[in-house]
């Protein structure tokens, strides 16, 4: 008799299982059949007495006593050091950097503490290091264990939500000096190994000459260790996606002093658990990212962008899943409300934009022909939705100033409000609740007496809301937390999450049980524990208070 080997059996069983359901499924299309209530009963019956007696033999057999339920995982909270603890660690400090490599000076202090771009500035560290190599990070981590001092990982400065502030102090390992170089290029690998103090436009004006880039492109200034801390994004989302896919692996050193390097540099692997991936968002609460080996990508060879206004914000955002269900390979697409298109215009009044809804275009491609279909196509969606006449680049200036005028939203807001503080959020949804979401939080915007543009990078669903107010104001502090929250719990509401790509900080961690739940953050928390007992790594971000 000839035997088939496993494998062919298992086809073979599965094309005849495939049959049977594609059979089942049509005739439950054309009929719907009888219950037949006599099997029913049967079944039941059949299945009420097995359970009956399979309870009785379980009471007889289990005599094992209920265990208590188990509380829930409480992360550890450093102290804050005392001048004495602080004294110690900045002499052992010094015996293993140079002297003018680790500073008390106070306005590095603050300069590594608080920043203008961020509402959530919670104090300023004690010490602050700058390293030069891994082996250095490895020491200085070794010397803040021994202590219990906080350990707070700084690289560029553009956080948001509060990632590097220090609120328990502690040592600040600043990359910015040191740290910011190539460390090796492979061309015909098309990836690149860079330390955490790197600029993305500076990586990627090395890159240029050699036709790629990276993709990944959050505010200027942002730099690779932050930028992995919080999984960012930036505006090529939609084309490229964010952080997580454009990192082969990492070099951490860890909570106790330990180097790892997180996988080898192919491009995909089986051996056992992603461990890059784990902390890449982990906003450095679980070791310290000391090199990055990114992904490139080639430069399109055509490239040009576009701008069009719509006369309500709803039209502008109903754009979005069109455009996505038609699977137009867009380069970006982003859209300023009109609150932004006046602040972009008092800060270059030479643009000269229309003050209404509007989305900014990037279209780009391997060819003309490429690109002139994506414009075909998008053209026609946007004229669907009321959309005004595209504005084109007509040259390489054009286009830097077009996209330019997106790229310095936040800082443009600012004239809406001078003097005032910004606490910018950001939320993201599946791209069919966009419009609803936009729709409902621009009412919400509106009712307000704080000026709240909002920009976004709509193509994945994600967007921010600039929320401008005083500090010193308790009503108006009052009222951009009531913005704020109302953001966030209607974006959870919408399946959506409280943060796309700014990260979790200070700021956001007590919404994260609410969007995640109890049980997932709690694994979390155990995570965290078990990498890092003492709770030393950039305590109290991230993960809710106990």
């Amino acid at each position: 008799m000839l035997r088939l080997n496993p494998y062919l059996k298992r086809f073979a069983h599965r094309t005849v299982v495939q049959k049977r359901l594609y059979q089942t499924a049509q005739h439950s299309v054309a009929t719907v059949s009888k219950p037949n209530y006599a099997a029913f009963a049967a079944a039941t019956l059949i299945a009420a007495g097995s359970g009956y007696w399979y309870g009785s033999q379980q009471q007889q057999q289990d005599t094992t006593p209920i265990r208590p339920q188990q509380a829930r995982p409480q992360v550890p909270v450093p102290a804050i050091p005392s001048h004495d603890t602080i004294t110690k660690a900045f002499n052992e400090l010094r015996q293993v950097l140079p002297a003018e490599h680790v500073s008390v000076d106070e306005e590095a202090l603050q300069d590594h503490g608080y920043s203008n771009n961020s509402y959530h500035n919670e104090g300023a560290p004690n010490i602050v290091v700058f390293p030069k190599s891994t082996q250095e990070v490895a020491e200085i981590v070794k010397i803040a264990n021994k202590f219990n001092l906080p350990i707070i990982p700084f690289s560029g400065g553009t956080s948001l939500e509060g990632h590097f502030s220090a609120p328990k102090g502690g040592i600040c390992i600043s990359f910015t000096e040191h740290m910011d170089q190539i460390v090796a290029f492979h061309p015909q690998d098309m990836d690149i190994v860079v330390q955490p103090g790197i600029q993305w436009e500076d990586l990627n004006f090395y890159l240029k000459k050699q036709g790629l880039f990276f993709p990944m492109d959050p505010g200027p200034g942002a730099c690779i260790g932050g930028m992995v801390g919080t999984s960012c994004s930036g505006t090529n989302a939609v084309r490229y996606g964010t952080m997580r896919e454009w990192v082969i692996n990492l070099t951490v050193v860890t909570p106790e002093g330990k180097i790892l390097k997180t996988r080898q540099r192919p491009r995909k692997s089986s051996a056992g658990y992603d461990l890059t991936k784990l902390f890449i968002g982990s906003e450095g609460t679980l070791g310290v990212v000391t090199e990055i080996t990114l992904k490139l990508a080639v430069l399109p060879q055509e490239e040009t962008v576009a701008v069009c206004d719509f006369p309500t914000i709803r039209d502008a955002a109903a754009v979005v899943p069109d455009l996505v269900r038609a699977g137009v390979q867009i380069g970006a697409v982003e859209l300023l409300d009109a609150q932004m298109m006046k602040a972009i215009n008092l800060a270059n009044p030479e643009l000269g934009h229309s003050e209404k809804p509007t989305l900014f275009f990037k279209f780009s491609g391997g060819s003309k022909v490429i690109v002139d279909h994506e414009i075909k196509v998008v053209s026609e969606i946007a004229k669907k939705h009321q959309g005004g006449t595209f504005k084109y680049a007509k040259n390489e200036a054009e286009k830097a100033d077009l996209w330019e005028g997106r790229k310095i939203a936040l800082w443009s807001s600012t004239l809406l409000k001078p003097e005032a503080s910004v606490w910018t959020t950001d939320v993201v949804v599946p791209v069919s609740k966009l419009p609803d979401l936009i729709a409902e939080t621009t009412k919400d915007l509106e009712s307000s007496f704080l000026p709240c543009p909002m920009v976004g990078h709509v193509g994945d669903g994600n967007f921010h809301v600039f929320i401008l107010f005083k500090k010193d104001d308790k009503k108006e502090y009052a009222e951009a937390k009531r913005l704020n929250k109302n953001l966030l719990e209607r974006a959870i509401r919408m399946e959506g999450s409280v943060t796309g790509e700014h990260g979790v900080g200070i700021g956001k961690k007590m919404f994260l049980n609410q969007e995640l739940g109890e049980n997932t953050v709690d694994m979390m928390k155990t995570i965290k524990i078990a990498l890092d007992p003492k709770g030393l790594m950039n305590p109290e971000k991230v993960l809710p208070d106990n």
